[in-house]
């Protein structure tokens, strides 16, 4: 079960609706047409995209308070779910599974702003449809977004529905439409969603309400209407400088999930502020952004720091925090509630905003400028210097004392807390690899950097810098005891079982992996230490965070890339893309905990792979290298592209999984078909990163 992005939601809501919305509200259709094409002159053209993917059809828009996510699932378990980067909310409505797989096919969508009660409720009216005999309603669910995360994946949602169902909204039926309508807890606008049909009829059977076309085999055509009145966000509208590259569709869903307030997460499962998404993000997008936008970025962060300098991992805004306020207070308050629960966050930042503020293209007094901006009733440069002491206090044990349990653990309690945030993610380990070896190194390195640069003066002591200045002088040591800890390493001959093994448990070649294995032995580092400081033994991408981040020994640098890069199951690359983890050196009993079904299993992540070509590159940039390690990095980098191009299809997608025939990996949508823990984002906020990534000379993926 996967916690930190999911959450457990507190449910409530109010019933309301009593008429149709169909039928009876005001409504002022703004059409929108395609993508980029010009509307009104000297305003921004609306944004419209669709992304298919297994059997869902996924349709953005964009234009000025309106923004929405509609998709609809196809298969035996058909769905429509509108999700709204306003107030992180959405209003879906699921159907009961069908004795034969039904299709959509969706027509025009066009935004539409409805007026309530005075106030203005943003959303899309839109056009489909379906060939089927019957279709049972099982569900509609409006509210926050994590609601519908909760429902779709049956954690909790009966249960707090029980103990709160003021959170149902009241079907509205008539023989043509149905429809649903609630204010939001604390009274404030809310949500709806209707469907209506010219040539199907809804009915009751049974206790259940019913759509069926007039006349048996003939396509019913659906008309889909959704709105949410929390407060718009307020998109870019000069976002990318003209070194961006030329890929249209990442660049629509970056544009999509891209605002003044906050970068969204991902599309539809997390639209909102994900602290994570937004520093890695911004890191690898920073030659091809406005810096406006990342300013905006890294203001968003600093502005979600707790008082002690932590980094917010999510954020809970309109009906969660509403609810979430309830419960633990009970009085409804919107004031946002956000998540600490991960600690890679908070040693990402120091790295991340020294990327930024150290090589500002403004020069050093845009830096500055950006320090001394406003941020409550503080400034910028207070913020950061939060996080930097949090950061130089949490590195003091193990400086003193370089024992494993001196490191970086999950907090007290907590399942997760770096990247990997499913349960099995970092293989039940309690110390990361990332965090310890590659990221609070390269968070005392860039407190170093700050302090030689002169930029922490103005919101330091004296006695705050000199404890910064021993921080950041550990930071070599720091990386040296830590990555002995996590050294993980496997005889040839042991090694070689165990991919025999492995590889015919999960039914693919091991052919070329065992080609690729030269005799010696295998060493890697962990993914995790257990709690008794054990290093859990499966081989994984983070080495990338390595290349990006560090400056690695070149004889570690070639050996660890050499062994992320051989074939799967020996490696991590397969014919479409390279897997984030690879159990094949651990126990038995690991390897199904991280199948290709599992969140963070053997699935392909798209930014992983970025930080990865971003890391080859950096790697390649050096000039301590012998020409055998450059050759070796040239020939990863390759590979890696190759896989990357091969995926293009994918490229904006969170993740996807894979299946095999005939000697090849096959590309399939992550949750599109119902197979996997969780389901992808169509359009994911670092899947977008490419923008920034060109292929090395002599490659192109179109």
């Amino acid at each position: 079960m996967r916690l930190s992005r999911m959450g457990s939601s507190v449910l409530a809501g109010r019933k309301l609706g009593r008429r149709s919305v169909a039928a009876t509200l005001i409504l002022v259709g703004l059409a929108l047409s395609p993508a980029w094409a010009a509307q009104d002159p000297g305003t921004k053209p609306p944004l419209q995209f669709r992304i298919t993917e297994g059997n869902i059809e996924n349709a953005f828009l964009q234009k000025g308070s309106i923004a929405a996510h509609l998709l609809l699932s196809s298969g035996d378990k058909p769905r429509v779910l509108v999700a709204f980067p306003a107030g992180n909310s959405g209003a879906g409505v699921w159907f009961e599974p069908t004795d034969k797989p039904v299709h959509w096919t969706l027509g025009s969508l066009t935004g539409q702003q409805r007026m309530v009660d005075g106030r203005a409720w943003n959303g899309i009216a839109a056009d489909a449809t379906v060939t089927v005999d019957r279709l049972v309603l099982k569900d509609a669910v409006l509210g926050s977004i994590r609601m519908l995360r909760d429902y779709q994946q049956g954690q909790g949602y009966a249960a707090q529905l029980a103990a709160t169902p003021k959170v149902a909204a009241t079907p509205q039926l008539t023989e043509r439409s149905v429809s649903w309508q609630r204010q939001r807890l604390d009274g404030a606008p809310g949500y709806a969603i209707a469907l209506s049909s010219d040539n199907g009829r809804f009915t009751r059977e049974d206790g259940h309400l019913v759509l069926r076309p007039d006349h048996a085999g003939e396509a019913m055509h659906l008309h889909i209407e959704a709105s949410t009145g929390e407060t718009p966000l307020t998109p870019f509208t000069n976002l990318l400088n003209d070194r961006a590259q030329p890929d249209e569709r990442s660049r629509e869903a970056l544009q999509f999930l891209s605002y003044r307030e906050k970068f969204l997460a991902g599309s539809w499962r997390f639209d909102t502020y994900f602290g994570r998404d937004t520093m890695m993000s911004l890191r690898l997008l920073m030659p091809v952004l406005q810096p406006a936008a990342v300013d905006a970025g890294i203001a968003s962060v600093l502005a979600r720091l707790s008082p002690d300098g932590q980094v917010a991992h999510e954020e809970g805004i309109g009906e969660f925090a509403v609810l979430q306020h309830l419960k633990e207070e009970g009085k409804p308050s919107a004031e946002p509630i956000y998540d600490y629960v991960m600690v890679d966050s908070n040693v990402m930042l120091p790295p991340v905003a020294a990327a930024w503020l150290l090589e500002d293209p403004r020069g050093r007094d845009g830096a500055r400028a950006f320090l001394a901006g406003k941020l409550g009733t503080g400034r910028q440069g207070d913020a950061l210097v939060r996080n930097l002491m949090f950061v130089a206090n949490s590195s003091e044990a193990f400086a003193h004392d370089p024992v494993y349990s001196n490191l970086i653990a999950l907090k007290p309690n907590a399942k997760v807390g770096q990247w990997r945030d499913s349960n099995e993610g970092i293989g039940r380990g309690r110390y990361p690899y990332d965090v310890n070896a590659v990221w609070m190194p390269a968070a005392l390195r860039a407190i170093g950097q700050f302090l030689d640069a002169g930029l922490l003066n103005d919101y330091t002591t004296p006695a705050q810098r000199e404890r910064l200045h021993a921080a950041a002088a550990s930071a070599n040591e720091w990386e040296q005891h830590a990555s002995a800890l996590f050294a993980v390493r496997i005889t040839n001959d042991r090694a070689t079982q165990q991919v025999r093994d492995y590889a015919k448990q999960i039914g693919v070649s091991d052919a070329s992996a065992l080609k690729a294995m030269d005799g010696a032995s295998v060493e890697f580092p962990a993914i995790a230490l257990d709690a008794q400081g054990k290093p859990v033994p499966v081989l994984n991408s983070d080495e990338g965070f390595q290349l990006l981040f560090g400056k690695p020994d070149a004889a570690v640098l070639d050996r660890n890339v050499s062994n992320l890069m051989r074939p799967f199951p020996a490696g991590l690359m397969t014919d479409v893309g390279m897997v984030v983890a690879n159990p094949a050196y651990a126990d038995h009993d690991v390897w199904s905990r991280f199948g290709n079904s599992a969140y963070h299993g053997t699935v392909v992540w798209a930014w992983q792979q970025a930080i990865m070509a971003a890391g080859l590159k950096r790697q390649l940039a050096r000039s301590d290298l012998s020409a055998t390690t450059r050759q070796h990095l040239e020939t990863a980098q390759a590979g890696l592209w190759r896989a990357i191009c091969a995926a293009n299809a994918v490229r904006t997608s969170e993740l996807w999984s894979w299946s095999y025939a005939n000697g090849h990996y096959r590309i399939e949508p992550f949750g599109a078909e119902g197979a996997h823990e969780d389901e992808s984002n169509a359009a994911q906020l670092w899947s977008t990163v490419f923008l920034a990534l060109p292929p090395p000379a002599g490659q192109s993926c179109h």
